[in-house]
This record gives C-alpha cells, sequence and structure tokens, in this order.
C-alpha cells in the first residue's frame, strides 16, 4: 500500500470519526433528558406560550434527525448559527475572531518547549551520570509540576504588582494585541504566556528524549560508526539524535493539535487572552450551547487532523505501520 493510498484512507477515517463526534456532541447538548435549551434562550420566567414559539423558530420542535441537520446546515454550511447569550453574535466568526490567538500562544509556546526540550533533553543524555544529568531532569519535573493557572497568576503578581515598578516596567497588563497592529506589542503581551505555557511540556519532552537517546546511543548503529572512527558530536546528532526525534515528533503533532483546539484554556484566561479556550470557558460560564457546540467541535477537528497527520508521518517513516 503506497502513503497516497494510506492517508486517503486515513482521512476517510477521520471524516467519519468527525462526523460521529458531532452527533455525539448535539446528543449531549440538545436531546439529554432534562436539558430543555428554548427555556435558556427565552429565560428563567418564560411562559409556555413563548417556551413553543422559541422551540418552533429554533427548530427544537422537528424530530431529532431534522434538528440536527438544521443545526449543522446553520453551523457550518450557511453560518448564521447565533449565540443563545448574546443574541445576534454568531458562532463561526467568534471562533475565527479566536483562532489566531490561540494559534499565536501555541506556535511561540511550541518553539520555545521544542528547542529547550530538545537541548535539555540531548545535553542530559550525553551527560548522563554526572552531576548535570539529574540537575537538568530535576529542572524538567519542577515545570512538570507546576500548575499553568498558578504559575500564570504568580507570573502576573510578579509583572503586574510586587516588581512591576522595577524590573517589569516593560511588561504591558494583561490582553492581547494582534501581530497585524504592532508586531513589537503582540511579541510583548505574549511573551510570558509563551514562557508559562513552555515551561510545562519542556519538561515532559525533555524527559522522553532523554530516554530516546541514550537507547539509541546503546545500539549497534551507532557502535558500527564509533568503529568507522566517526566523533561523537557526529554520532549524537546524525544518527541517535536523528532517530531518537520520531517519537518527539509524533508527540509534538498530537499535543499541538490538542492545544489549538482550546487545551491553553487555562493559560489564556491567566493572562486574558481571547482565544478558543477562553472564548470555550465564557460559554460554559453562560451554558450559551451553540457556542460551546462549535468551539468542541472546533477542537475535536483539530485532534482528529492531528492524528491522522502523525499516522501518516508513521506511514511514511515506517513503512510497517501502512498495514497496521
Amino acid at each position: 500500500m503506497t502513503v497516497l493510498v494510506f492517508a486517503l484512507k486515513r482521512f476517510g477515517s477521520a471524516l467519519l470519526v468527525m462526523f460521529a463526534i458531532s452527533v455525539l456532541v448535539f446528543l449531549i447538548f440538545f436531546a439529554t433528558p432534562g436539558v430543555d435549551p428554548a427555556a435558556r434562550i427565552a429565560g428563567r420566567n418564560a411562559d409556555p406560550a413563548t417556551l413553543a414559539q422559541v422551540r418552533h423558530s429554533f427548530g427544537l420542535d422537528r424530530p431529532m434527525p431534522i434538528r440536527y441537520l438544521l443545526m449543522m446546515r446553520h453551523l457550518l454550511i450557511d453560518r448564521d448559527l447565533e449565540s443563545f447569550v448574546n443574541r445576534g453574535s454568531r458562532v463561526i466568526p467568534q471562533i475565527l475572531q479566536a483562532t489566531p490567538v490561540t494559534l499565536s500562544l501555541v506556535i511561540g509556546a511550541a518553539l520555545i518547549w521544542m528547542t529547550a526540550g530538545i537541548l535539555m533533553g540531548t545535553a542530559a543524555a550525553t551527560l548522563r551520570g554526572k552531576a548535570a544529568d539529574p540537575l537538568i531532569m530535576l529542572v524538567g519535573v519542577v515545570g512538570v509540576s507546576l500548575p499553568a493557572y498558578w504559575l500564570g497568576e504568580v507570573v502576573n503578581l510578579l509583572t503586574q504588582k510586587q516588581l512591576h515598578d522595577s524590573l517589569f516596567s516593560w511588561v504591558p497588563p494583561p490582553g492581547y494585541v494582534g501581530l497585524g497592529q504592532d508586531p513589537g506589542q503582540w511579541a510583548l503581551h505574549m511573551l510570558f504566556p509563551w514562557l508559562t505555557l513552555a515551561l510545562l511540556y519542556a519538561g515532559i519532552y525533555a524527559r522522553l528524549l532523554r530516554g530516546e537517546v541514550v537507547t539509541a546511543l546503546g545500539e549497534d548503529y551507532v557502535r558500527t560508526a564509533r568503529a568507522k572512527g566517526l566523533s561523537e558530536r557526529r554520532i549524537l546528532v546524525r544518527h541517535a539524535l536523528r532517530c531518537s526525534l520520531i517519537p518527539i515528533v509524533s508527540l509534538f503533532g498530537l499535543d499541538f493539535g490538542a492545544l489549538v483546539g482550546g487545551a491553553a484554556l487555562l493559560t489564556e484566561v491567566v493572562f486574558g487572552l481571547p482565544g478558543i479556550g477562553k472564548l470555550t470557558f465564557d460559554a460554559l460560564q453562560n451554558l450559551d450551547l451553540p457556542v460551546i457546540m462549535g468551539t468542541v467541535l472546533y477542537a475535536a477537528f483539530f485532534v482528529v487532523l492531528a492524528n491522522a497527520l502523525v499516522d501518516i508521518l508513521y506511514a511514511r517513516l515506517d513503512p510497517r505501520a501502512r498495514h497496521a
């Protein structure tokens, strides 16, 4: 089976998964016993006539398959599905407006944590058995152990209050400035959110890469390279590290998809970034079902897409995966 055929089959499976997720999300939000979206739209003290009118206006009195098709049409095709809380505010434009913010956060943090994770993991593997090895791994464990919301609050406390007048007078208040508006202010507003999010993942990647590099350095092809007289640096970079990055890249694809899908919620909320996570948080606070459904499907799309791309990458690197 060629990579192209495998990719087509994998994307076909991804479409089926997305369809199943959309049905499941719709049933949870609009067909769960005891959940009445009409009551949420009309208000707590609405009379039966008003509830009946709302159900008819939103198609909530139609059979369940028709309601699902109408909801998906309004959300994905017509893109005119409106928020139940902020009337007149459409779901898709809100998601499209929030997406660049989340992408700015995740891409910047990913560059930092990948660079730091590779450097830390490689250094720890090279210096294994020495004092620097457990010290580097300790730094990674500390980073993994610190909750993002707590670390973000500490960063805000130091940069906005305790040390703002002395060391961090250059740090702007929490919020977001678009890259197209002012690149300098965009970078300043995103710097500490990047570092906060990257600290969590850098430790994970460093520990994983250290184990992979240590294992690779004991393989037969590395011993053969040493027998040929290659330098340790070339063996590390061209052989051990290159092979060890395969699981790292796979893990990165899954993490990146989840974070773009909204898993960076706590970081966005703490730093006041109006991204997908913050949009989902506000919708959950107000029980805004259309927005919640839209953000959940958005998140599912990126997670499913990331899984598909990782599988295709594996199939490209290892032909045996195409027949798994």
